[in-house]
């Protein structure tokens, strides 16, 4: 069995198309495997308490955790340290952004969800779902900046 050359591919038309397709198709089929090769994209999400602590302790270096609320989908979090700050992290992208919480101006209860944002517009709003939490860290987010007044 003779196989054709690539000119004589070339000279009937569909049989180009179809050379196309699937140099196509593998390129395609590279592209996905090299991002789940790289653990490119997908969907974090904040697992537990103790993975919560451990992203706000990366994004602020001394940040010693006392209480953790984490959104029942694991998009986001509230962490506070001993100081009594405050620390909202949440995906992005693929990743994780944190904040500190300045003031409670942008804070928001409905019900068990706690609508959040900072001061930083980038950031973004967030709506934690905190269950029954969510009554008490709203409260508590309350003496945020009164100090500062």
């Amino acid at each position: 069995m003779v196989l054709p050359s690539l000119q004589t591919l070339m000279v009937l038309p569909g049989a180009t198309m179809a050379l196309q397709a699937l140099t196509s198709l593998a390129a395609i089929l590279l592209v996905v495997w090299l991002t789940r090769r790289l653990r490119l994209g997908g969907d974090p999400r904040i697992l537990s308490e103790q993975q919560a602590c451990q992203l706000a302790e990366e994004a602020i270096c001394g940040f010693n955790a006392q209480s953790v609320a984490v959104d029942r989908a694991g998009i986001g979090a509230l962490v506070r340290d001993a100081l009594g700050r405050v620390m909202i992290i949440r995906q992005h992208g693929s990743h994780f952004a944190a904040r500190l919480l300045t003031s409670h101006a942008h804070v928001r209860l409905d019900e068990r969800f706690l609508t959040l944002a900072t001061d930083d517009r980038r950031f973004g709003t967030i709506t934690l779902d905190l269950g029954d939490q969510a009554a008490v860290w709203a409260a508590s987010l309350r003496r945020l900046g009164a100090s500062a007044q």
